[in-house]
Protein backbone atom coordinates (compact mmCIF):
# COMPACT_ATOMS: atom_id res chain seq x y z
CA UNK A 1 0.00 0.00 0.00
CA UNK A 2 2.79 2.16 0.89
CA UNK A 3 4.39 2.11 -2.29
CA UNK A 4 0.96 2.87 -4.26
CA UNK A 5 0.66 5.99 -2.11
CA UNK A 6 4.26 6.79 -3.17
CA UNK A 7 3.79 6.30 -6.85
CA UNK A 8 0.49 8.22 -6.94
CA UNK A 9 1.49 11.32 -4.79
CA UNK A 10 5.15 11.83 -6.29
CA UNK A 11 5.17 14.82 -8.04
CA UNK A 12 2.58 16.25 -7.45
CA UNK A 13 1.16 20.22 -6.38
CA UNK A 14 -1.83 18.64 -4.35
CA UNK A 15 -3.92 15.83 -3.34
CA UNK A 16 -7.68 16.74 -2.29
CA UNK A 17 -6.94 14.73 0.62
CA UNK A 18 -4.15 12.19 1.36
CA UNK A 19 -6.83 10.72 3.66
CA UNK A 20 -9.15 10.17 1.58
CA UNK A 21 -6.82 8.45 -0.96
CA UNK A 22 -5.62 6.75 2.33
CA UNK A 23 -8.63 5.04 2.93
CA UNK A 24 -8.81 4.03 -0.73
CA UNK A 25 -6.00 2.23 -0.03
CA UNK A 26 -6.71 0.31 2.98
CA UNK A 27 -9.92 -0.58 2.09
CA UNK A 28 -9.12 -1.91 -1.10
CA UNK A 29 -11.59 -0.39 -3.17
CA UNK A 30 -10.65 -0.41 -7.32
CA UNK A 31 -9.34 3.54 -8.00
CA UNK A 32 -10.51 4.68 -11.01
CA UNK A 33 -8.66 7.35 -12.62
CA UNK A 34 -9.51 9.84 -15.38
CA UNK A 35 -7.86 12.75 -16.86
CA UNK A 36 -9.35 15.50 -19.53
CA UNK A 37 -7.67 17.14 -22.26
CA UNK A 38 -9.57 19.80 -24.22
CA UNK A 39 -8.72 19.18 -27.87
CA UNK A 40 -6.62 22.45 -29.48
CA UNK A 41 -3.64 22.14 -31.76
CA UNK A 42 -0.02 20.96 -30.75
CA UNK A 43 0.48 18.90 -27.83
CA UNK A 44 3.57 20.36 -25.97
CA UNK A 45 5.46 18.59 -23.32
CA UNK A 46 3.63 20.16 -20.46
CA UNK A 47 0.31 17.96 -21.30
CA UNK A 48 2.46 15.01 -23.02
CA UNK A 49 5.26 14.91 -20.59
CA UNK A 50 3.89 15.86 -17.06
CA UNK A 51 0.52 14.51 -17.96
CA UNK A 52 1.44 11.30 -19.07
CA UNK A 53 4.33 10.52 -16.74
CA UNK A 54 1.76 10.86 -13.83
CA UNK A 55 -0.74 8.55 -15.73
CA UNK A 56 2.21 6.19 -16.15
CA UNK A 57 2.80 6.61 -11.98
CA UNK A 58 -0.91 5.69 -11.93
CA UNK A 59 -0.86 2.45 -13.95
CA UNK A 60 2.09 1.04 -12.04
CA UNK A 61 -0.11 1.63 -8.88
CA UNK A 62 -2.67 -0.51 -10.31
CA UNK A 63 -5.00 2.41 -10.76
CA UNK A 64 -7.12 1.72 -13.69
CA UNK A 65 -6.95 4.86 -15.99
CA UNK A 66 -8.55 6.90 -18.75
CA UNK A 67 -7.74 9.49 -20.93
CA UNK A 68 -10.93 11.82 -22.07
CA UNK A 69 -10.44 13.38 -25.27
CA UNK A 70 -13.31 16.48 -24.26
CA UNK A 71 -14.82 17.27 -27.64
CA UNK A 72 -17.42 19.43 -26.43
CA UNK A 73 -15.63 21.14 -23.86
CA UNK A 74 -13.30 22.28 -26.48
CA UNK A 75 -16.42 23.97 -28.52
CA UNK A 76 -17.36 25.28 -25.88
CA UNK A 77 -13.94 26.97 -25.34
CA UNK A 78 -13.94 28.02 -28.91
CA UNK A 79 -11.18 25.97 -29.62
CA UNK A 80 -10.43 25.03 -33.80
CA UNK A 81 -12.72 27.77 -35.01
CA UNK A 82 -15.70 26.21 -32.59
CA UNK A 83 -16.24 23.60 -34.80
CA UNK A 84 -17.75 20.99 -33.24
CA UNK A 85 -16.90 18.26 -36.24
CA UNK A 86 -13.40 19.61 -36.90
CA UNK A 87 -12.58 19.13 -32.94
CA UNK A 88 -13.83 15.41 -33.13
CA UNK A 89 -11.73 14.80 -36.30
CA UNK A 90 -8.75 16.01 -34.45
CA UNK A 91 -9.55 14.46 -30.95
CA UNK A 92 -9.83 11.01 -32.45
CA UNK A 93 -6.93 11.39 -34.56
CA UNK A 94 -3.93 13.51 -34.06
CA UNK A 95 -4.35 13.93 -30.31
CA UNK A 96 -5.07 10.55 -29.81
CA UNK A 97 -1.50 9.86 -31.30
CA UNK A 98 0.10 12.57 -30.08
CA UNK A 99 -0.99 10.78 -26.64
CA UNK A 100 -0.14 7.71 -26.92
CA UNK A 101 3.30 8.92 -28.13
CA UNK A 102 3.69 10.76 -25.27
CA UNK A 103 2.82 7.82 -22.77
CA UNK A 104 5.89 5.91 -25.23
CA UNK A 105 7.85 8.85 -24.11
CA UNK A 106 7.68 8.22 -20.19
CA UNK A 107 7.87 4.83 -20.30
CA UNK A 108 4.77 3.65 -20.94
CA UNK A 109 3.11 1.17 -22.94
CA UNK A 110 0.41 3.08 -25.49
CA UNK A 111 -1.90 0.03 -25.95
CA UNK A 112 -2.54 -0.21 -22.36
CA UNK A 113 -4.33 3.44 -22.46
CA UNK A 114 -8.02 4.02 -22.81
CA UNK A 115 -9.34 6.58 -24.48
CA UNK A 116 -13.19 8.23 -24.09
CA UNK A 117 -15.01 10.46 -26.17
CA UNK A 118 -16.72 12.92 -24.87
CA UNK A 119 -19.80 12.94 -27.58
CA UNK A 120 -19.89 9.40 -27.55
CA UNK A 121 -20.06 9.19 -23.53
CA UNK A 122 -22.71 11.75 -23.75
CA UNK A 123 -24.65 10.25 -27.25
CA UNK A 124 -27.86 9.07 -25.91
CA UNK A 125 -26.98 9.12 -22.30
CA UNK A 126 -29.77 10.27 -20.44
CA UNK A 127 -28.15 9.27 -17.03
CA UNK A 128 -25.45 12.41 -17.95
CA UNK A 129 -27.35 15.24 -18.71
CA UNK A 130 -29.37 14.18 -15.34
CA UNK A 131 -26.55 13.78 -13.74
CA UNK A 132 -25.51 17.28 -14.89
CA UNK A 133 -28.63 18.68 -13.64
CA UNK A 134 -27.91 17.13 -10.24
CA UNK A 135 -24.62 18.80 -10.07
CA UNK A 136 -25.97 22.33 -10.99
CA UNK A 137 -28.70 22.26 -8.89
CA UNK A 138 -26.26 21.79 -5.78
CA UNK A 139 -23.65 24.55 -6.56
CA UNK A 140 -24.65 28.41 -7.12
CA UNK A 141 -24.02 30.57 -10.16
CA UNK A 142 -21.11 32.56 -8.35
CA UNK A 143 -19.22 29.74 -7.81
CA UNK A 144 -19.58 28.10 -11.51
CA UNK A 145 -18.31 32.39 -12.32
CA UNK A 146 -15.37 31.90 -10.29
CA UNK A 147 -14.67 28.70 -11.47
CA UNK A 148 -14.51 29.42 -15.96
CA UNK A 149 -10.53 30.06 -14.74
CA UNK A 150 -10.73 26.33 -15.49
CA UNK A 151 -11.01 27.35 -18.97
CA UNK A 152 -8.03 29.87 -19.08
CA UNK A 153 -10.59 32.70 -19.12
CA UNK A 154 -10.03 35.19 -16.02
CA UNK A 155 -12.69 35.74 -13.09
CA UNK A 156 -15.10 38.49 -14.38
CA UNK A 157 -14.58 37.69 -18.05
CA UNK A 158 -17.74 38.82 -20.15
CA UNK A 159 -18.80 34.93 -21.24
CA UNK A 160 -21.48 33.45 -23.66
CA UNK A 161 -23.83 31.36 -21.70
CA UNK A 162 -22.46 28.42 -22.98
CA UNK A 163 -19.50 28.65 -21.21
CA UNK A 164 -20.70 29.16 -17.70
CA UNK A 165 -22.00 25.25 -18.94
CA UNK A 166 -18.69 24.08 -18.40
CA UNK A 167 -17.67 23.45 -15.28
CA UNK A 168 -20.57 21.44 -14.37
CA UNK A 169 -19.87 19.31 -17.21
CA UNK A 170 -16.40 18.57 -16.21
CA UNK A 171 -17.78 17.90 -12.46
CA UNK A 172 -20.88 15.79 -14.34
CA UNK A 173 -17.56 13.58 -16.23
CA UNK A 174 -16.85 12.58 -13.04
CA UNK A 175 -19.28 11.44 -11.17
CA UNK A 176 -20.86 9.63 -14.53
CA UNK A 177 -17.73 7.77 -15.03
CA UNK A 178 -17.75 6.46 -11.42
CA UNK A 179 -14.35 8.30 -10.76
CA UNK A 180 -12.62 8.12 -7.40
CA UNK A 181 -9.42 9.86 -8.75
CA UNK A 182 -9.78 12.60 -10.67
CA UNK A 183 -6.79 13.82 -12.04
CA UNK A 184 -5.53 17.37 -13.60
CA UNK A 185 -3.17 20.20 -13.93
CA UNK A 186 -3.50 22.72 -10.64
CA UNK A 187 -5.43 25.07 -13.06
CA UNK A 188 -7.90 22.87 -12.89
CA UNK A 189 -8.65 22.59 -9.10
CA UNK A 190 -12.06 24.81 -9.48
CA UNK A 191 -13.65 21.84 -11.03
CA UNK A 192 -12.52 19.35 -8.32
CA UNK A 193 -13.45 21.41 -5.53
CA UNK A 194 -16.92 21.55 -6.48
CA UNK A 195 -17.08 18.07 -7.41
CA UNK A 196 -15.91 16.89 -4.03
CA UNK A 197 -18.48 20.19 -2.49
CA UNK A 198 -21.30 18.21 -4.04
CA UNK A 199 -20.70 14.77 -3.74
CA UNK A 200 -22.45 14.12 -0.93
CA UNK A 201 -25.46 16.03 -2.08
CA UNK A 202 -26.24 13.92 -5.36
CA UNK A 203 -29.57 11.76 -6.01
CA UNK A 204 -27.80 10.58 -9.50
CA UNK A 205 -24.53 9.09 -10.23
CA UNK A 206 -23.73 8.97 -6.45
CA UNK A 207 -20.26 7.96 -5.69
CA UNK A 208 -19.71 5.40 -3.06
CA UNK A 209 -16.86 2.86 -1.69
CA UNK A 210 -17.42 -1.01 -1.38
CA UNK A 211 -20.06 -1.09 1.53
CA UNK A 212 -22.43 1.62 -0.81
CA UNK A 213 -21.32 4.93 1.44
CA UNK A 214 -21.19 8.36 -0.32
CA UNK A 215 -17.65 9.18 -0.49
CA UNK A 216 -15.63 12.36 -2.49
CA UNK A 217 -13.48 11.94 -5.10
CA UNK A 218 -9.99 12.30 -4.82
CA UNK A 219 -8.42 15.21 -6.91
CA UNK A 220 -4.88 15.08 -7.42
CA UNK A 221 -2.61 18.11 -9.35
CA UNK A 222 0.05 17.95 -11.25
CA UNK A 223 2.40 20.57 -11.73
CA UNK A 224 2.23 23.07 -14.62
CA UNK A 225 5.65 23.68 -16.39
CA UNK A 226 6.64 27.11 -16.99
CA UNK A 227 7.02 28.62 -20.20
CA UNK A 228 10.63 29.77 -21.75
CA UNK A 229 9.67 33.21 -21.97
CA UNK A 230 11.21 35.93 -19.91
CA UNK A 231 8.47 37.74 -17.33
CA UNK A 232 7.22 41.40 -18.10
CA UNK A 233 8.65 42.12 -15.10
CA UNK A 234 11.86 41.08 -13.41
CA UNK A 235 13.08 41.00 -11.04
CA UNK A 236 9.82 40.67 -8.88
CA UNK A 237 9.62 40.09 -4.95
CA UNK A 238 9.10 37.16 -2.97
CA UNK A 239 5.29 38.49 -2.60
CA UNK A 240 4.45 38.34 -6.61
CA UNK A 241 6.68 35.63 -6.92
CA UNK A 242 3.03 33.04 -6.42
CA UNK A 243 1.34 35.01 -9.17
CA UNK A 244 4.28 34.70 -11.38
CA UNK A 245 4.80 31.27 -11.28
CA UNK A 246 0.99 30.99 -12.33
CA UNK A 247 0.61 33.35 -14.79
CA UNK A 248 3.82 31.83 -16.57
CA UNK A 249 2.71 28.06 -17.43
CA UNK A 250 3.85 27.05 -20.75
CA UNK A 251 1.38 27.64 -23.59
CA UNK A 252 1.14 26.28 -27.12
CA UNK A 253 -0.36 30.17 -28.43
CA UNK A 254 3.59 31.45 -27.67
CA UNK A 255 5.71 28.68 -29.46
CA UNK A 256 8.74 29.49 -28.56
CA UNK A 257 7.80 29.71 -25.36
CA UNK A 258 7.07 25.98 -25.63
CA UNK A 259 8.66 22.47 -26.96
CA UNK A 260 6.34 19.84 -28.73
CA UNK A 261 6.63 16.51 -28.55
CA UNK A 262 7.69 16.07 -32.20
CA UNK A 263 9.93 19.37 -32.55
CA UNK A 264 13.10 18.18 -33.95
CA UNK A 265 16.37 18.39 -32.12
CA UNK A 266 17.23 21.62 -33.99
CA UNK A 267 14.31 22.76 -32.88
CA UNK A 268 14.59 22.08 -29.19
CA UNK A 269 18.15 23.32 -29.17
CA UNK A 270 16.87 27.15 -30.26
CA UNK A 271 14.07 27.22 -27.77
CA UNK A 272 16.18 26.27 -25.13
CA UNK A 273 18.98 28.08 -26.41
CA UNK A 274 16.88 31.53 -26.28
CA UNK A 275 15.56 30.65 -22.60
CA UNK A 276 15.04 32.96 -19.96
CA UNK A 277 17.61 31.06 -17.46
CA UNK A 278 18.99 34.00 -15.13
CA UNK A 279 22.62 32.79 -13.29
CA UNK A 280 22.56 31.72 -10.01
CA UNK A 281 18.31 32.02 -9.99
CA UNK A 282 16.41 29.19 -8.54
CA UNK A 283 12.79 30.74 -7.39
CA UNK A 284 11.89 31.46 -11.01
CA UNK A 285 13.40 29.34 -13.72
CA UNK A 286 11.82 27.92 -16.42
CA UNK A 287 14.78 25.90 -17.30
CA UNK A 288 15.43 24.32 -13.71
CA UNK A 289 11.81 23.94 -13.51
CA UNK A 290 11.70 21.71 -16.42
CA UNK A 291 14.82 19.34 -15.45
CA UNK A 292 13.32 19.24 -11.64
CA UNK A 293 9.92 17.95 -13.63
CA UNK A 294 10.16 16.84 -16.55
CA UNK A 295 13.70 14.75 -16.19
CA UNK A 296 14.16 14.04 -12.75
CA UNK A 297 11.44 12.48 -12.03
CA UNK A 298 12.08 9.04 -10.14
CA UNK A 299 15.18 8.56 -8.37
CA UNK A 300 17.00 6.45 -11.66
CA UNK A 301 17.10 9.94 -13.54
CA UNK A 302 19.95 11.58 -14.12
CA UNK A 303 21.58 14.54 -15.89
CA UNK A 304 24.85 14.77 -18.15
CA UNK A 305 26.08 17.93 -18.79
CA UNK A 306 28.92 17.89 -21.19
CA UNK A 307 31.38 20.95 -20.97
CA UNK A 308 35.23 21.46 -21.97
CA UNK A 309 37.66 20.88 -19.29
CA UNK A 310 38.32 24.21 -18.81
CA UNK A 311 35.36 24.82 -17.67
CA UNK A 312 34.74 22.09 -15.11
CA UNK A 313 34.84 18.89 -17.37
CA UNK A 314 31.59 16.59 -17.62
CA UNK A 315 29.04 16.52 -14.88
CA UNK A 316 26.26 13.77 -14.35
CA UNK A 317 23.79 15.25 -11.33
CA UNK A 318 21.90 12.24 -9.71
CA UNK A 319 19.16 14.63 -8.59
CA UNK A 320 17.82 18.23 -8.80
CA UNK A 321 18.59 18.85 -5.19
CA UNK A 322 22.29 18.21 -6.23
CA UNK A 323 21.67 20.35 -9.22
CA UNK A 324 19.79 23.12 -7.52
CA UNK A 325 22.30 24.00 -5.28
CA UNK A 326 25.53 23.58 -7.73
CA UNK A 327 23.43 26.06 -10.01
CA UNK A 328 22.65 28.46 -7.29
CA UNK A 329 26.27 28.98 -6.35
CA UNK A 330 27.25 29.54 -9.97
CA UNK A 331 29.31 26.18 -10.44
CA UNK A 332 26.87 25.67 -13.21
CA UNK A 333 26.86 28.17 -16.69
CA UNK A 334 22.88 28.90 -17.57
CA UNK A 335 24.37 27.93 -21.20
CA UNK A 336 25.50 24.19 -20.15
CA UNK A 337 22.28 23.97 -17.81
CA UNK A 338 20.53 24.05 -20.98
CA UNK A 339 22.39 22.45 -23.06
CA UNK A 340 22.24 19.71 -20.63
CA UNK A 341 18.37 19.56 -20.58
CA UNK A 342 17.48 20.14 -24.41
CA UNK A 343 20.31 16.54 -24.93
CA UNK A 344 18.06 15.01 -22.01
CA UNK A 345 14.43 15.81 -24.04
CA UNK A 346 15.98 15.04 -27.18
CA UNK A 347 16.25 11.67 -25.72
CA UNK A 348 13.51 11.92 -24.07
CA UNK A 349 10.94 12.97 -26.88
CA UNK A 350 12.70 10.39 -29.70
CA UNK A 351 9.62 7.80 -29.59
CA UNK A 352 7.25 10.96 -30.39
CA UNK A 353 9.34 11.46 -33.53
CA UNK A 354 9.00 8.05 -34.53
CA UNK A 355 5.32 7.37 -34.32
CA UNK A 356 5.01 10.50 -35.88
CA UNK A 357 7.11 9.29 -39.17
CA UNK A 358 4.65 6.76 -39.68
CA UNK A 359 2.86 8.38 -42.59
CA UNK A 360 -0.84 7.54 -41.41
CA UNK A 361 0.27 9.29 -38.14
CA UNK A 362 2.20 11.98 -39.61
CA UNK A 363 -1.10 12.22 -42.16
CA UNK A 364 -2.79 13.09 -39.31
CA UNK A 365 -0.86 15.53 -37.97
CA UNK A 366 -0.79 17.48 -41.19
CA UNK A 367 -3.97 17.51 -41.54
CA UNK A 368 -4.27 19.52 -38.14
CA UNK A 369 -2.04 21.69 -38.93
CA UNK A 370 -3.78 22.44 -41.87
CA UNK A 371 -7.19 22.66 -40.16
CA UNK A 372 -5.67 25.14 -37.46
CA UNK A 373 -4.07 27.06 -40.20
CA UNK A 374 -7.81 27.83 -42.05
CA UNK A 375 -9.48 28.54 -38.82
Amino acid sequence: MDERFELITRNLEEVLTLEDLRNLLEREERLKHYIGFEISGQIHIGSGLMCMSKVKDFMDAEVECKIFLADWHAWINDKLGGDIEVIKKVAVGYFKEGLKASFACVGGDPAKLKFVLGSELYHNNDDYWRTLIDVSKNTSLGRIQRSITIMGRKEGDAVDFAKLIYPPMQVADIFIQGINLAHSGLDQRKAHVVAREVADKLKISILMNKKKEKIKPVAVHHHLVLGLGKPSVWPVSKEQMKELLSNMKMSKSIPDSAIFITDSSEEIKRKLGKAFCPEKEVDFNPVLDWAKYLIFRSEKDKLKVERPVKFGGNLEIKNFNELEEIYKKGELHPMDLKSGVAEALIKILEPARKHFEQPKIKKMKEEMERLIVTR
